[in-house]
């Protein structure tokens, strides 16, 4: 203790200095806007650094580069999937000629930013326009389907999530291919609603919801969820179904953006068809 002393007080001269010196630098900062903003950038940049860095070493230190091999590896795969193709059956007399011809592609995305608990939720993707990326492609996971692209930059999309109050999925239930809506009625990110099913068609829970084949957005029969309860409520003609989504929205990472190959020519023909009308 006694050294110490004797340190700080052979030293005191410094130290006055150095408080002295780091008192005029607060108080300049303090009561100067242009300085007091220049060093806040300039902090806020250094924290943003170090956090990034910081996740960055805590998610993937050993895993990153697996990770990311097993992702693209499933868009090859999903694009080779039954799914993912045009089925085109062609009888003429007695021979049966069947053409098959990719229509669906997929691109492997890292979610950058993701949000549940608003109203209206988005997903920030790593990919972009020079990656292929386009406004209203569909973006799956390797559960279930996560949302529709909405903005897109050079770099970057971001992705109306499932979890927004404007989306409308065109669903069925896989047992008897009755279809409608589903909606996300702002609650809880772990169920939506499936709506304009007649109160004729039997439901039971545990039915299996996948994707229509009527969006040019989605793949026929992707996963969406599975119905966790039913009520037909008097005087209604539909059912109200609530499904739980096979989707996590809360700890997505790896995303799937679909690129529907036929999607041009299918919205050229419909729309010469509406305007014939």
């Amino acid at each position: 203790m006694r050294l110490l002393f004797l340190l700080l007080w052979r030293n005191n001269f410094t130290i006055v200095f150095f408080l002295l010196q780091g008192l005029s630098f607060y108080l300049l900062i303090e009561n100067n806007k242009y300085q007091n903003a220049t060093v806040l950038n300039a902090t806020n940049a250094v924290v943003t650094k170090t956090t990034e860095g910081v996740s960055y070493v805590r998610e993937y230190i050993h895993l990153r580069e697996n990770n990311q091999f097993l992702a693209d590896e499933n868009a090859r795969l999903r694009a080779q999937l039954r799914e993912a193709s045009y089925q085109s059956d062609t009888n003429h007399t007695q021979i049966n000629d069947t053409l098959t011809k990719q229509q669906y592609t997929f691109i492997t995305a890292k979610v950058i930013n993701n949000s549940v608990n608003r109203r209206n939720n988005y997903i920030t993707l790593n990919k972009g326009k020079l990656q292929g990326v386009r406004p209203e492609m569909g973006v799956i996971t390797s559960n279930g389907i996560a949302g529709i692209v909405k903005q897109v930059s050079d770099h970057y999309c971001t992705v109306m999530s499932l979890l927004h109050k404007d989306s409308r999925i065109s669903a069925k239930i896989k047992s008897n291919n009755f279809f409608g809506s589903l909606v996300w009625d702002g609650s809880d990110p772990r169920f939506a609603s499936l709506n304009e099913i007649d109160k004729t068609v039997p439901v039971k829970i545990g039915d299996t919801i996948v994707t229509t084949s009527f969006s040019s957005i989605f793949p026929a029969d992707i996963l969406i969820g599975v119905v966790s309860s039913k009520e037909l409520r008097k005087g209604s003609n539909f059912h109200d179904i609530r499904v739980k989504l096979t989707t996590r929205f809360d700890n997505l990472t790896y995303v799937y953006i679909v690129d529907n190959l036929m999607k041009n020519e299918q919205r050229l023909l419909e729309e010469q068809s509406n305007t014939q009308d």
